[in-house]
């Protein structure tokens, strides 16, 4: 998971926010236990804030109520993140209370009132060229921020990312998407956002998309052959 097509873009996100003064916890949901949601609603009312599921919400629980900064990454899995992270999403429920407020003339749960006002980000990669795939997931997030009231910070979006590796390989150069994945993080901290020209450089184009289509193809045609070869 540390050498994923995400984690490329995550860990000198990570570092940068590390070289500005963050101190830096890293989680794999993969590698936890989290139970899914199951929707009874303990949380809000019998024991408000805490929810009755033993798992390792447990351990991420305490870090996440006193964090500046929430960084969520996962690949794009069917217009959205993938299983571990929606089960850590969906049990954050325990911040909000069981009564209804408007908010920006919606409906919205109420929070606790001693519940921290994090900055959030997202970092998410994609196999696909367009930029515009990961629409419904920075809507998906967006909402989820509104909804528990975080601050929502801004995407580190990874188009194509899928042929980073092969470039590196083919030693073409990318090192600029990297460093600039490094400056979103040292904005963050140093300044409270990230600028938008840095995040553009992050989800540039890498090649066009006719280039992009052929090796992808290739690959896929290449793996079809020797799996029937066996």
């Amino acid at each position: 998971m540390g050498k994923s097509n995400t984690a490329m873009i995550l860990n000198p996100f990570l570092e940068g926010m590390g070289e500005a003064g963050a101190v830096v916890d890293l989680f794999y949901t993969g590698e936890l236990n989290i139970n899914p949601c199951i929707g009874e609603f303990t949380c809000l009312f019998r024991t408000p804030g805490k929810c009755y599921q033993e798992d390792d919400m447990q351990l991420l629980y305490p870090k996440m109520e006193i964090a500046d900064v929430l960084v969520f990454a996962s690949p794009l899995y069917a217009e959205g993140v993938n299983g571990p992270m929606k089960n850590l999403l969906d049990r954050m429920l325990p911040r909000t209370e069981p009564f209804i407020e408007l908010r920006d003339n919606r409906c919205q749960h109420t929070v606790h009132k001693d519940t921290k006002n994090s900055k959030v980000v997202l970092v998410s990669n994609c196999s696909l060229w367009e930029l515009e795939n990961f629409d419904p997931l920075v809507v998906h997030m967006q909402a989820f921020c509104r909804n528990l009231s975080f601050d929502y910070a801004g995407a580190l979006l990874r188009p194509h990312g899928m042929m980073i590796k092969k470039m590196i390989k083919a030693d073409v150069s990318v090192d600029d998407v990297f460093e600039a994945a490094k400056d979103a993080g040292r904005q963050l901290i140093s300044k409270g956002r990230m600028e938008q020209e840095t995040l553009d450089v992050v989800s540039r184009e890498l090649l066009p998309r006719e280039k992009y289509m052929q090796i992808s193809n290739g690959f896929s045609r290449q793996t079809l052959q020797a799996l029937q070869k066996k």
